[in-house]
């Protein structure tokens, strides 16, 4: 049996740095596809979800599922990759009465996500599934195949800064069983995708499917007006749908052509991803982000593995940002805590040694932040990374992702059950206005997070280091985080 544990190092050079150390178990899948032909030209779809990756893939499989309660989302963020999701449980009891008989397409224009086998090999692309999202993949049946694979919980998060002592412990004595669970995206996919067989009746799936133009629907006063959405295909195929949904990514072609505008910027930052063997720990496979200037990214990509190795083992260890000011004024503020609160705190855990890495494991990416000012046009839907792109800092991407699906698909549900038509602005803008008053203080959160961190202004890293230790002191400040969490 394989194991991985993960080691995320949110790295700016002078911030804050965290670990999450996690297993995974491994076993055996096999995945049969779904394939739509031309014989389906010009056929009306009452929904068409564009983009087959993990949460395209995750729509077209909820909105044929029927919780038995109400899917309740919320989170909270803190540090480098804090993420925690509550949720009532969530039963599968077959296809959504209200959306029953609904003709679905998914369109993906990559080929099927076969995994015949579970790679020996980690993939370097991990995500932090919280407990609201697993129990979002368990509801569509997924969960339980990626629990055969590869995935392991992690039921403890430290947090501490780069240029001082402070740091916060969270643990299940805050957080109630799993904090999350990592699990490789491609593991997720294959799940997902191992799903849409028992959903064949219900789900059309079209791979190979690059959408080269999308024609909207206009008014419905001018002559011969298309009342409908209508995709175009590289190979001459036109489709045409009631509701068009957006789940191909950051780049989405669905935002860009229904002329949604988008606010986003570039970190002057680029993230390093590899696969790690662990010294100290009985599984010793980890995965490593390392968030850096893109100049330092491109110096460790072209280092040797022991260099490379050197240089994470250095970043974990290294006190060179600690400055003799911000020492004193921490060890001062700490003393008057332990004080006040005698029995509160955390003790420090201390950070794993690298022992290697995997064979071609290192890649970089690019770090920026975006979204859409409107999620919604008439007849159009943006989820996931198509509405909203964040920092990696907090694993949040994968999770908001999830979140635009299950709230889009129990509006859905309701609009069908009181026979409106799916592609309607009324129910589309509760959508909307739901997931970006959920959304938009996820993402300033963890872009301040990601400017406060860094820096090594000594005030600035003053202020953050008294915030670390009164939160890490105070339970009664713990308990309203975690009450944030739970709405």
């Amino acid at each position: 049996m394989h194991s991985l544990t993960k080691t995320a190092l949110s790295f700016n050079g002078i911030g804050r740095r965290c670990v999450a150390l996690n297993r995974f178990s491994e076993t055996r899948i096999i995945c049969r596809g779904l394939t739509c032909t031309a014989e389906h030209e010009n056929e009306l779809y009452d929904v068409i979800i564009s983009g087959g990756g993990m949460v395209g893939t995750a729509m077209a499989c909820y909105i044929n599922a029927t919780p038995t309660t109400t899917f309740n989302l919320s989170v909270y963020h803190f540090g480098w990759s804090i993420n925690q999701f509550h949720a009532s449980s969530l039963l599968l009891t077959g296809l959504d009465p209200n959306l029953e008989g609904k003709k679905i397409l998914l369109l993906e224009a990559g080929n099927k996500k076969v995994m015949d086998k579970v790679p020996d090999a980690y993939s370097t692309r991990v995500s932090s599934i919280s407990p609201g999202s697993a129990t979002l993949l368990s509801g569509v049946g997924a969960w339980d195949h990626i629990m055969n694979m590869r995935c392991k919980p992690y039921q403890k998060m430290q947090v501490w800064d780069a240029c001082s002592d402070a740091l916060i412990t969270f643990d299940k004595e805050n957080l109630q069983d799993e904090m999350a669970y990592i699990v490789e995206n491609n593991i997720i996919v294959a799940a997902l995708t191992k799903q849409l067989e028992n959903l064949s009746d219900q789900v059309r799936v079209q791979y190979k499917s690059k959408v080269v133009k999308y024609t909207w629907p206009k008014s419905h006063q001018v002559a011969d007006a298309i009342p409908w959405v209508q995709v175009t295909l590289a190979n001459g195929q036109t489709l045409q749908t009631k509701l068009l949904i957006g789940a191909d990514g950051p780049n989405s072609m669905v935002r860009r052509e229904a002329g949604i505008p988008t606010v986003k910027w570039n970190y002057d930052q680029s993230a390093v991803v590899a696969v790690l063997h662990l010294s100290e720990l009985s599984d010793t496979e980890s995965s490593l982000v390392w968030s850096t200037s893109h100049r330092h990214a491109e110096e460790l990509l072209q280092l040797d593995e022991e260099s490379f190795v050197d240089s994470i083992n250095t970043a974990f260890w290294s006190n060179e940002n600690h400055s003799e000011l911000v020492e004193t004024a921490g060890s001062l503020f700490r003393t008057a805590l332990s004080v006040l609160m005698p029995s509160a705190g955390s003790a420090r855990q201390l950070p794993p040694s690298v022992a290697g890495i995997g064979p071609k494991s290192r890649i970089m990416f690019p770090l920026g932040m975006g979204h859409a000012s409107e999620y919604i046009r008439h007849r159009v839907a943006l989820i996931g990374d198509a509405a909203h792109r964040v920092h990696p800092l907090a694993g949040q991407g994968a999770n908001l992702g999830f979140g635009d699906v299950a709230c889009l698909t129990q509006l859905l549900s309701q609009a069908a059950f009181n026979g409106k038509d799916l592609g309607a602005m009324q129910h589309l803008l509760e959508y909307e206005t739901e997931r970006q008053r959920h959304n938009l203080p996820m993402m300033a959160a963890i872009d301040l997070m990601k400017r406060l961190y860094s820096t090594n202004a000594a005030p600035m890293v003053v202020l953050r280091t008294f915030g670390l230790q009164a939160t890490n002191t105070l339970p009664a400040m713990k308990a309203q985080i975690m009450a944030f969490a739970s709405k």
